[in-house]
């Protein structure tokens, strides 16, 4: 490909009249509090953001993108990828760091792509929607049963009811008496407010 590019013609620019409002300045969008990744075959990062770095990374600071990819590769393999399950395809649901909670989603995407170091899937990092909350310390406040406490994690998690179902291979009525009975121990009368309840009861 040839270096040399066409000239430019140059633009004339006037300046504005004293009654002439002066231009907006430019905002820049709003930076989203979310990682997003994607990654090759074999897990190694081809494209990233700066929270995806912030989240993994933490609480080391990166001096270049150099670095950056070679942490980001390791961090996805020993903090992103099921150690329960022998095969890089299985990503937790969720993750530490600090004292944040993430929740980990991994599409795959153009898995037909011959070239290995094409991306071939894409990782969103989600911080949780109450942080780091601590469910040993709910289950002894509210006295919370195992299976209502597995109820209550996937509805802070902003499932519905028939997805906690597939999770917990139950069936909607049952996780519906679940959640009925932790609103009683809750002493309140909604999901919403449930979950309200439950916010309030961790430390800032």
């Amino acid at each position: 490909m040839s270096n040399t590019s066409s000239p430019v013609k140059a633009k004339n620019f006037s300046a504005p009249r004293a009654d002439e409002p002066l231009p907006k300045k430019a905002v820049s969008p709003p930076r989203t509090a979310a990682g997003l990744l994607l990654t090759d075959s074999s897990l190694c990062p081809v494209s990233f953001n700066a929270e995806a770095i912030e989240i993994l990374s933490y609480p080391a600071k990166l001096a270049s993108p150099t670095n950056a990819q070679v942490l980001l590769a390791a961090e996805i393999r020993s903090k992103l990828v099921s150690q329960q399950v022998p095969s890089e395809s299985h990503f937790v649901n969720e993750f530490r760091s600090g004292r944040r909670r993430y929740f980990c989603r991994a599409f795959f995407v153009d898995s037909g792509a011959e070239d290995p170091s094409h991306p071939s899937i894409a990782i969103l990092l989600e911080r949780g929607p109450s942080g780091l909350v601590a469910m040993s310390q709910v289950s002894r406040q509210f006295n919370l049963t195992q299976r209502e406490r597995e109820v209550l994690e996937y509805t802070l998690q902003g499932l519905n009811s028939k997805a906690i179902a597939n999770r917990m291979n139950i069936s909607r009525n049952t996780v519906r008496a679940f959640l009925r009975m932790i609103m009683v121990k809750t002493g309140v009368s909604s999901r919403s407010a449930m979950v309200g309840k439950i916010m309030m009861t961790q430390p800032q």
